[in-house]
């Protein structure tokens, strides 16, 4: 039986969190392992319980969920974070992201899109909605101009295949699949695709692919 991916909860509502973990909980491969309402009780159990995500509100009592993405960044846990907020995303999900966030889902939406965003998160992948991610790509192509086209030439041929499909929306896994090789080995060429086109986060490699492979369909219609 395979090994359930652990969730923490961090959200100050009692009744949310109830939700939230019968939810979670409902899906054969996830299990809750811990909740808090605040920062400070968030950071002591999510170092002692050691979960694959992190699922934490905006708004917190006394505190911020931004500053407990920041914190557990800076303490280098590599454990991905998940947004689940009540505030517009298109005025909050690219700040989260910036900040350190793997995704971000808003309260209002469905109980399969959650579940969906957990599962992209713990495959590696970034997460938002499809109409903040076309915001995003616009906003890219505003802010890269031309200077970005030509990045893909400093790719191998299979770093190019691996950025291609990234741009295509396929995650660590289906790349794998695709290729026919480990996920270990897919994150080693997004590791060495980032470094060679200077980017910092996975949300940045994300959009230049995604830029890369629309130019590239344009230009061959």
């Amino acid at each position: 039986m395979a090994k359930k991916r652990k969730v923490y909860l961090v959200d100050d509502h009692p009744i949310v969190r109830q939700g939230l973990i019968k939810l979670i909980e409902q899906e054969a491969g996830l299990e809750v392992c811990g909740e808090a309402g605040s920062v400070s009780e968030a950071l002591v159990e999510i170092q002692q319980k050691a979960p694959d995500v992190v699922l934490v509100d905006i708004s917190l009592e006394n505190s911020n969920g931004l500053e407990l993405i920041k914190t557990i960044d800076d303490l280098g846990l590599q454990i991905p974070t998940l947004v689940l907020s009540m505030h517009d995303e298109s005025l909050y999900a690219e700040h989260a992201l910036k900040t350190g966030a793997s995704g971000y889902v808003m309260k209002q939406a469905a109980a399969t899109t959650l579940i969906q965003a957990i599962e992209k998160v713990l495959d590696g992948e970034i997460y938002v909605s499809k109409t903040m991610s076309s915001q995003m790509l616009k906003m890219a192509f505003r802010k890269s101009g031309e200077k970005q086209r030509s990045g893909a030439d400093a790719l191998s041929l299979r770093e190019l295949e691996v950025f291609e499909l990234i741009g295509r929306g396929n995650s660590t896994r289906e790349i794998a699949e695709q290729l026919s090789l480990s996920i270990k080995t897919i994150e080693t060429y997004r590791a060495h695709i980032k470094d060679k086109l200077q980017l910092r986060s996975g949300t940045e490699l994300m959009q230049r692919a995604i830029h890369w492979v629309e130019n590239e369909s344009h230009r061959s219609s």
